[in-house]
């Protein structure tokens, strides 16, 4: 909780001793070698953290290059807000680490589709100190590992969280594999019931089934993606509305009557496309620019981007079973079992197409509508049981520190790190 993190500490701090947060921009600070294929990777290329598998190594999403693992010592924030934010997170994780109630393991571990190489990820909850809770600005409800496997929510934003039916707080809370760290912890176990609701229909079902619409329009529109390369590749001078235009009378087949419309479509589309190939290192820039400059310098066989890959559409299917079951008998269906687990293990695993995926979803949520409306669960959650916890967890931590009780919510509760002082 001490390390400084004013502009001028920071501008003095070594960059190897930051902690690398998932998803941050670094730089490389000296010539590396990709393991993979021996290529030089000169000093000053920017990358975006995509994993932590070491504490000596870092998996980097490079600009142009796609994902190499690169040795801790080379990398560095690629500036000093990501420098002051990665401090900061760091600084909050540690300080909160001794203060959950309430952990479990979700992800493929819970569901029953975990293989040898899968990840153990957590999710849970804390409570904050008192000071915490009164703190004049506003300090984190939600705090994130750095490798992004695991997951804890402040009491008050996990209530909330609940009582909008988010799936995956409902998941954290009903799957079996779990872990009381304090008396609050047990009583949120113990008041589960109380979050559920028949609203997991629209917060469950009709969400997947959106987000089953949107993968299948945007599979449809990267079908596209190589025949828009051939063509900046054939004609570098052609600008964002030509290529626009093309599209829209070639290639996209929309059912739409308005030209004008097709074209926009069109030209949201390209734009898409660029920052999809700038998040996966491809292109320096999320300009269209970026898009002539692979298209030109480059030959690349772009494979299917992660967004629309088999693998993201299993969750999808998973929930929708899910929210049929728990409509329909009360009971949430965590592990997976027969024909259901059969799909999700074909998906995971690559058997089947995006296309075959999305059709189990849209099949599984044939009978949502029937199990919404003869539900067994109640219309709405027990909003005085989750105020009469809530208002429990601030009394205890309140009485703790006030007490100077021993323990992370008395005499020994962190000091709220600086960045949010």
């Amino acid at each position: 909780m001490t390390t400084p993190t004013s502009p001028a500490a920071l501008a003095s701090l070594d960059p190897r001793t930051v902690p690398l947060v998932h998803g941050s921009e670094v730089t490389t600070t000296a010539v590396v070698l990709d393991p993979a294929t021996g290529a030089t990777i000169p000093m000053g290329v920017i990358g975006r953290v995509a994993g932590l598998p070491s504490r000596e190594s870092v998996r980097v999403r490079l600009v142009g290059r796609g994902e190499v693992v690169i040795a801790r010592d080379h990398l560095a924030p690629r500036n000093l807000g990501q420098s002051r934010f990665a401090i900061t997170r760091h600084q909050t994780e540690v300080a909160l680490a001794p203060c959950v109630l309430y952990e479990a393991t979700v992800g493929s571990r819970a569901w029953g589709l975990a293989g040898p190489d899968s990840d153990h990820d957590t999710r849970g909850v804390l409570l904050w100190p008192f000071p915490w809770a009164c703190a004049r600005a506003r300090v984190p409800d939600v705090v994130t590992s750095n490798d992004g496997s695991r997951t804890l929510w402040e009491l008050g934003r996990a209530c909330e969280l609940g009582l909008g039916a988010d799936p995956n707080t409902l998941e954290t809370l009903f799957v079996p594999d779990y872990v009381v760290h304090d008396e609050l912890g047990q009583a949120l176990r113990d008041t589960r019931d109380a979050f559920v609701s028949a609203e997991i229909y629209g917060s469950f079902g009709r969400y997947a089934l959106a987000q089953s619409a949107k993968l299948a329009k945007s599979l449809r529109l990267a079908e596209h993606r190589g025949m828009v390369l051939e063509w900046l590749r054939a004609d570098r001078t052609l600008t964002l509305d030509a290529v626009a235009a093309r599209l829209a009378s070639e290639a996209l087949d929309d059912g739409e009557t308005d030209p004008a419309a097709s074209r926009l479509r069109a030209k949201q589309y390209l734009k898409q496309l660029c920052r999809s190939l700038h998040d996966q290192g491809l292109v320096a820039t999320r300009s269209f620019d970026g898009l002539v400059a692979l298209a030109v310098d480059n030959d690349p066989t772009l494979s299917l981007p992660r967004d629309l890959r088999p693998k993201n559409a299993y969750n999808l299917l998973r929930i929708v079973q899910c929210a049929v079951q728990w409509l329909r008998t009360g009971e949430p269906m965590i592990e997976a079992t027969g024909e259901v687990l059969d799909r999700l293990r074909a998906i995971k695993e690559g058997q089947v197409d995006l296309p075959t995926a999305l059709s189990w979803t849209d099949e599984a949520a044939d009978h949502l509508e029937a199990a919404r409306a003869n539900t067994v669960l109640p219309k709405t959650p027990d909003f005085a049981a989750i105020d009469r916890l809530l208002l429990r967890g601030r009394e205890r931590a309140a009485q703790r520190w006030l007490d100077r009780s021993p323990g992370p919510w008395g005499r020994d509760a962190a000091p709220i790190p600086s960045e949010t002082s």
